[in-house]
Formats: structure tokens, C-alpha cells, sequence
């Protein structure tokens, strides 16, 4: 007999496949300040049509954790400096997302690292977050990061870190520690970042844009 859950993930599986290029901001609870960045999603999309020939809406969306809307997009950025806080029913729908061919890519804008982990294990009890090898596809899906994930910012000065939790060895969740991608991909005016950094960090962006696409 097939379960309601499975059929719930089958039938949210088909609208990732018909929404195949939607993408999304998370907002979360806690307190944390998941609006930062607000040019970030609006420029790596812009660089990502004219560069990897994608078809995003130019506007990004916003979507709650808790929310069955969650499942129109196939890829969900989620950003911010502080606490973060999920539910049980918000770690429940986020998980079937992920299971069934979602895509979350949470970016560090300094200070979510001890939050976001204990929240994870809400979604993912049995995992923990595990560094990803340089050779892992995502840094050569596009463009070549042979060194893996780039420094953007310096934050505590600590090396960047590319974390990923797995469904059926797929990546399903990226953690970006350490390098703040987000604020590369902001206006050039916002953090004054040397250009060079900025078309490092776009095209790390690109390349997460693309495995999440295609796998």
C-alpha cells in the first residue's frame, strides 16, 4: 500500500519538474535576518541568464520554510546573521522538499553557523553536515574552483567551508561558511568588493545554480 507521504513527495517531485527554473529567498523564524542582501539573488540571477543561459525570472521570490509554495521553486537561498528557528512542520515540509528534488543553498552572512546546524538536525536527524572534497561537481559544474569554494569576506578569518547534507547521494543542502557568497553577488556599492571577487563569487553562484538544476 503506498503511503500518503509518498505520494505527497510524488506529487510535489512533478511541480519541481514543471517549475524547473524558479528560485526563492527562505524566510525563516528566530529572528535572524533572512532579508539581508537584498540585491544578492537579483544580480546572480541577472549573471546567470547572460553567462549558463538560464531562464529565471529576473525577481526573486519569497518563501516561508513552513510553506506548501516551497515546492514551486527548485532552488531556495537562505541568508542571514543570526538565529534561525524551524518548527517540527517547518522541518517536516522542509525535508520533503529536499527529498523530493529540492535544492537549499544557506550562506552564512556571519553568525547563523551554531544556529542553522541545530535546526538542520530537525530536518535531517540522522546527518550531519560533512565538508565537501574539492572535486565534488558543483566546483567545476561551470567554472573551474580547483581550490574549492572562494573567500569573499573575511569574517573570523577562517578558510571557506562547503558543507552538504545527502539524500540518495545526492547533494540536497549546501552550507556556505566562511566565504560569503552573498555579499559578492550584492551591489558593487553595498561592500565595495574588488571586482575580481565579486566574478568569483557570481560564478561559485553559477555553478550552485546549475547542479541544483540538473541534479
Amino acid at each position: 500500500m503506498i503511503s500518503k507521504n509518498y505520494l505527497l513527495v510524488l506529487i510535489f517531485s512533478f511541480s519541481l519538474i514543471s517549475n524547473a527554473q524558479n528560485i526563492a529567498t527562505l524566510k525563516y523564524g528566530g529572528g535572524g535576518d533572512w532579508y539581508s542582501n537584498p540585491t544578492a539573488l537579483k544580480n546572480l540571477i541577472t549573471f546567470c541568464n547572460e553567462n549558463i543561459n538560464t531562464t529565471i525570472e529576473s525577481k526573486p521570490e519569497t518563501v516561508e520554510v513552513g510553506s506548501i509554495d516551497l515546492f514551486n521553486y527548485a532552488y531556495v537561498h537562505m541568508t542571514g546573521h543570526g538565529n534561525v528557528y524551524f518548527s517540527d512542520e517547518e522541518a517536516e515540509n522542509l525535508r520533503n522538499y529536499l527529498i523530493s528534488g529540492g535544492f537549499l543553498h544557506i550562506d552564512d552572512n556571519y553568525g547563523m553557523n551554531e544556529f542553522i546546524r541545530k535546526e538542520l538536525k530537525k530536518v535531517f536527524p540522522d546527518q550531519e553536515l560533512v565538508e565537501l572534497p574539492s572535486s565534488h561537481e558543483i566546483f567545476s559544474v561551470v567554472y573551474s574552483f580547483p581550490n574549492g569554494l572562494p573567500k569573499v569576506h573575511e569574517h573570523d578569518g577562517e578558510r571557506p567551508q562547503a558543507l552538504g547534507l545527502f539524500h540518495e547521494a545526492r547533494l540536497v543542502c549546501l552550507f556556505t561558511f566562511e566565504s560569503d557568497l552573498g555579499d559578492g553577488w550584492e551591489d558593487q556599492e553595498v561592500h565595495n568588493d574588488p571586482e575580481e571577487v565579486r566574478q568569483k563569487a557570481l560564478k561559485m553562484g553559477a555553478n550552485i545554480i546549475k547542479y541544483a538544476f540538473e541534479n
